[in-house]
């Protein structure tokens, strides 16, 4: 007997060999068959659709789910287009905080002003406490003189902005959060996460200084599970200032590792460690992501997260470690730095099944482009960028340099393994919306960034299933509503491949069955 039938569905499978079907029975969380295999069998539960859309889960490759939950809890300066505005807010939520506490708020982004904002801005509001307002981007803050205070004098800052790793002392006075504040804040995204559609995902980099919350920030995610707080499945990049020197063995040759030596791999289907998130630059929004020419209309071209040979070693070490690579590389710089570094790993050490991933890949040369092919890279993209961005992106790159960003086509050309993802909460979630830009290639205000990029709708909903599932070395149980694969799919209201291009972002995402249970019993 089956747990589950789903019947009279138009059943999009991505699976080449049965790519549509009309029936599909779980038991025990997992497909066991499809149309005539299973529409004679007794189920528990038989569920009409009605000739709803049914597709593989969606795989976000690319999330911060506490970052994301606690931003949604967080007072915001969004969407003020003023210092005065901005100030206001912050004075709103100073009166809120007790005296010599911290005062957090998020929706910063300086385009929005014109300019920066300064200390000396706020500490005419800030009334003894401790204001930290983090840039959209996750990659800069804006702190007041009582924060700078605390700050070691190399600290670089430029009247309170601080990017990249001057951001990360700064963030390290007010941490850690708690385990369970922090399984409250992942909870909450990661139900935000299910509603669009989402039934698994890559939280991109826990305790390292950049984005993590707590040393012990893994235990908050076991936590959220034990607490029945976590829905879907989550894979845990962990950062890669997390490794220290190891003893091992020589013939182990692992010159870093974590503690026992725990990597890629470890863990079970719902909560497991993936990749070693690796920073090699900033990000586009902050203007920190590594060019290698300058930005139009500024007089540099972003940032290194530290000497370009450190970076190297720490991604030799991470592979001849074992690990995955996620190397977050936006920049073209960055990601020359990151596949000389690449390059380098498997000439030491040849690991074919290793599935490396760059992380963005947010301006790729065309010649880069033969480099990440023959090196077998994954390029983990976040199409929404260029849809809420894209304008601003497209004018600090120029003419020549807009077409390369966040690519479709010319990966998949390539024979690279094109990844959807979200990046969330830089940019919205929603993997739909993500699609429609992938066909499109528009940006809110309808210009169009690189039209030779675009890719077909199959194409783009690959990239959040397939490709998500090879990123994540999850095909073997995952991406296609494939027998023996889990019972992991989201059921729509329309085909994102039968409606007009424009409508795919607004379909209904009716329900979304993880293991088999669906998060909306109601509606089946």
């Amino acid at each position: 007997m089956l747990s589950t039938r789903l019947t009279n569905a138009h059943i999009l499978t991505m699976d080449p060999d049965h790519p549509v079907a009309h029936d599909l029975g779980i038991w025990e969380g997992r497909i066991v068959g499809l149309d005539e295999a299973v529409t004679g069998l007794p189920a528990r539960r038989v569920v009409d659709l009605q000739g709803a859309t049914v597709l593989p889960g969606f795989i976000d490759s690319h999330v911060h789910l506490a970052w994301t939950g606690f931003k949604a809890a967080t007072p915001s300066v969004a969407p003020c287009t003023s210092v005065e505005d901005v100030l206001a807010v912050v004075a709103s939520a100073v009166a809120g905080t007790p005296p010599g506490g911290w005062t957090h708020l998020v929706g910063y982004d300086q385009r929005a002003l014109g300019r920066h904002l300064t200390a000396t801005e706020l500490d005419k509001v800030s009334e003894g406490r401790k204001v930290y307002l983090l840039h959209d981007s996750g990659h800069g803050c804006v702190v007041n003189t009582a924060v700078l205070d605390l700050l070691p004098a190399h600290v670089p800052h430029e009247d309170g902005f601080l990017a990249e790793g001057a951001m990360g002392a700064a963030r390290a006075l007010r941490l850690p959060y708690s385990q369970e504040e922090l399984a409250e804040a992942i909870g909450r995204a990661a139900r935000v996460c299910l509603a669009e559609g989402v039934t698994a995902c890559a939280e991109a980099g826990i305790g390292g200084a950049l984005f993590g919350h707590s040393p012990v920030e893994l235990g908050a995610y076991q936590l959220a599970r034990e607490q029945g707080k976590l829905p879907l499945r989550v894979q845990l990049m962990v950062a890669a200032d997390r490794l220290k020197e190891v003893a091992a063995h020589e013939d182990d040759g692992i010159p870093r590792a974590l503690d026992l030596g725990l990597r890629t791999g470890f863990g079970d289907e719902w909560l497991s460690v993936g990749a070693l998130k690796i920073y090699t630059d900033g990000g586009m929004m902050a203007r920190t992501a590594a060019l290698s020419s300058p930005y139009e209309g500024l007089d540099h071209a972003g940032q290194l997260q530290d000497d370009p040979e450190a970076l190297a070693d720490t991604i030799v070490a991470g592979h001849l470690g074992g690990w995955q690579l996620a190397v977050h590389a936006i920049g073209d710089r960055a990601a020359d730095v990151a596949l000389d570094a690449l390059e380098r790993a498997h000439h030491l050490r040849p690991r074919p099944g290793a599935r490396h991933r760059i992380e963005h890949a947010g301006l790729i040369r065309p010649d880069q482009l033969t480099r990440m092919a023959r090196l077998g890279v994954s390029a983990v993209v976040q199409p929404n960028f260029l849809r809420y961005f894209g304008d601003d992106y497209a004018s600090i790159m120029g003419e020549e340099r807009a077409p390369w960003m966040y690519r479709g086509r010319g990966f998949l050309e390539h024979g690279i393994t094109l990844v959807g993802s979200s990046d969330r909460p830089v940019a919205d979630g929603s993997p739909l919306r993500a699609v429609q830009f992938m066909v499109e290639r528009a940006s809110e205000s309808g210009q169009v960034i690189g039209p030779d990029e675009s890719v077909t709708v199959d194409e783009a909903l690959r990239a959040y299933t397939v490709g998500g599932a090879y990123a994540c070395h999850w095909d073997s149980v995952a991406g296609s509503l494939t027998p023996g694969k889990r019972a992991d799919l989201v059921v729509l209201g329309d085909d994102p491949r039968r409606v007009d291009t424009s409508r795919i972002g607004d379909i209904e995402v009716v329900t979304t069955y993880v293991d088999g249970r669906g998060s909306r019993e109601s509606n089946g």
